[in-house]
């Protein structure tokens, strides 16, 4: 029998971090929790793989939960983590997918949304836990780019370019679906484990994202499309320009 998925919370009011845990526990994960950033980190530190999922407060004592994210991503590029919090801002929820966030979830929240948001984060997201792709690539070029999905090693223009979990998965999905356009409700669904009908911003946030990545002019894109009502297209080669892949 598996163990039960182990769930570290950061948050800093008590009473919030109890009630958290009280119902995460009701749902059979195991628990632990701190309150400040660096205390967070020294978990991970001391043993990387012990915890599945970080639900994790941006407005933490002496240490942003933005630089905890940013920390945490500078060693670990697969460990979920939910941003929980009061900041409702979308420059806010911006910065957080920037920084490695795979999910934002603002305070106060609904418990059913909570928990099917922690249980696909688990599923999708968790370690070891990918879905097989329709299509294996280990390495793919267009443009001026070349990526490894691999070893997570990306270049534009001949520079290196660190991307999050997130960021990569829907990178490779929209290259295993290349030509296609492929529906908002089916991003939310595959990429992110969200209800496909749910409103959020995210997939317009990470297309964005790409854009300023990839695209020569992010403000006249030609490989990251959107289609009105309709959902994204990724085109590898829009004007001849050479493209490869290798499985």
């Amino acid at each position: 029998m598996s163990h039960p998925a182990h769930i570290l919370v950061v948050e800093d009011e008590q009473h919030l971090a109890d009630g958290i845990r009280y119902n995460l526990v009701a749902e059979g994960y195991r628990v632990s929790t701190v309150g400040d950033g660096p205390a967070a980190l020294r978990i991970l530190r001391e043993n990387p793989r012990a915890v599945d999922l970080v639900i994790l407060d941006l407005m933490l004592p002496g240490m942003s939960g933005y630089a905890v994210c940013e920390e945490i991503r500078r060693t670990d590029v697969a460990i979920p983590i939910l941003i929980l919090t009061a900041r409702t801002l979308i420059e806010d929820r911006t910065r957080g997918f920037e920084v490695g966030a795979n999910q934002y979830l603002t305070k106060p929240f609904d418990l059913d949304e909570f928990l099917v948001r922690v249980k696909n984060l688990l599923t999708l997201h968790g370690r070891d836990k990918q879905p097989p792709p329709t299509k294996t690539i280990v390495r793919f070029a267009f443009a001026d780019a070349e990526i490894n999905f691999e070893s997570f090693d990306v270049t534009v223009r001949g520079e290196p370019v660190r991307m999050t979990q997130l960021e990569m998965s829907l990178l490779k999905y929209f290259i295993e679906h290349e030509g296609r356009v492929i529906p908002r409700s089916e991003l939310l669904e595959k990429i992110w484990g969200l209800p496909g009908n749910l409103h959020t911003r995210a997939p317009d946030q990470f297309i964005r994202r790409l854009r300023k990545i990839f695209e020569p002019d992010p403000a006249q894109p030609v490989h990251f499309l959107t289609f009105r009502d309709a959902g994204y297209r990724f085109i590898a080669q829009p004007e001849g320009e050479g493209t490869r892949d290798e499985g």
